[in-house]
């Protein structure tokens, strides 16, 4: 049994001991939720004290800062072994993918990133692909953390073509006719069926994928109101204190897809084309329920 896992069922057993068993499953939850998030939500700390401790005077920029801050935490991650080299080598892909997107977008005059930096790349600075990486990072551990599978999962190369075609049209948009209502149809239509199944405790669990999808883009739309608010990237005709659009959770619901089937990439063993009656457990006993967590 691993560190994480004894600490994991220490924890379980003494809430358990203390609170009714829905109040301590969903504790758990949440907990392993926010340990998945880690390198997101380290960043996002970053993001919000550099902002209320920065000075306009201070020779080194703010936007530099965030970029040591996001490769210490990757090289602390890899150190620590919070974050395996597998799931470091998916991670830079998101960075990759990330970036040039960002580039694109600041060209189109989407968004920019008013403050000075000397670690930018054509008005993009670096730590922005970290951003990318952050939301990798947190699929590719709570994959890990929560022992996930995906079942029935749809034939490996329509989630491709779909993500591909999300990605593309990320930029497509912008000179042809913006597809994303076809898109969403698309991802509900080819996950409908597929169950995450995942574990807390001693019990499994399971949510449909696309609702998964839609509750995790809820938090990276709160995600993007900080970075708006604290003024590190401001969106064309936003003002300051705005809240962000209700349209950008659409375009990260669409983006977890294409972040999902990156993440797949190399985590194939946890997808399963038939339904799963049994998660495949090799060390785990035998349960007698299977319980769905609603959204509710």
């Amino acid at each position: 049994m691993t560190t994480t896992r004894r600490i994991e069922r220490a924890l379980g057993n003494w809430m358990r001991a203390r609170l009714p068993n829905w109040l301590s499953e969903f504790t758990m939850f949440v907990l392993k939720q926010g340990w998945s998030a880690l390198f997101g939500i380290s960043l996002l700390l970053g993001i919000l004290l550099t902002k209320a401790i920065w000075q306009d005077g201070w020779t080194f920029q703010r936007y530099d800062a965030l970029v040591l801050l996001a490769v210490g935490l990757q090289a602390l991650f890899l150190v620590f072994k919070l974050e395996t080299w597998e799931e470091a080598r998916v991670i830079a892909l998101f960075h990759l993918t990330g970036t040039a997107m960002e580039i694109f977008k600041v060209y189109a005059g989407s968004w920019s990133y008013p403050e000075p930096g000397l670690l930018k790349a054509f008005g993009v600075p670096l730590f922005s692909g970290f951003m990318y990486a952050a939301v990798g990072s947190y699929m590719a551990r709570a994959i890990r953390v929560f022992e996930m599978q995906f079942a029935p999962y749809p034939p490996f190369w329509m989630t491709v073509v779909l993500a591909s075609a999300i990605y593309i049209n990320f930029f497509a948009h912008h000179f042809l006719p913006d597809i994303r209502m076809l898109l969403f149809a698309a991802t509900v239509l080819l996950y409908a069926r597929t169950r995450i199944w995942f574990r807390i405790g001693e019990n499994d669990y399971w949510m449909p994928l696309p609702l998964a999808a839609f509750l995790s883009s809820i938090f990276l739309w709160l995600a993007e109101n900080i970075g708006t608010m604290t003024g590190t990237w401001v969106y064309s005709g936003q003002a300051r204190m705005q809240l962000v659009s209700f349209g950008k959770m659409g375009s990260w619901y669409l983006l977890l897809f294409v972040s999902f089937v990156t993440v797949t990439l190399v985590v194939r063993r946890v997808l399963h084309t038939a339904a799963l009656i049994k998660p495949n457990r090799a060390s785990a006993k035998p349960r007698s329920e299977r319980r769905r967590l609603s959204s509710g």
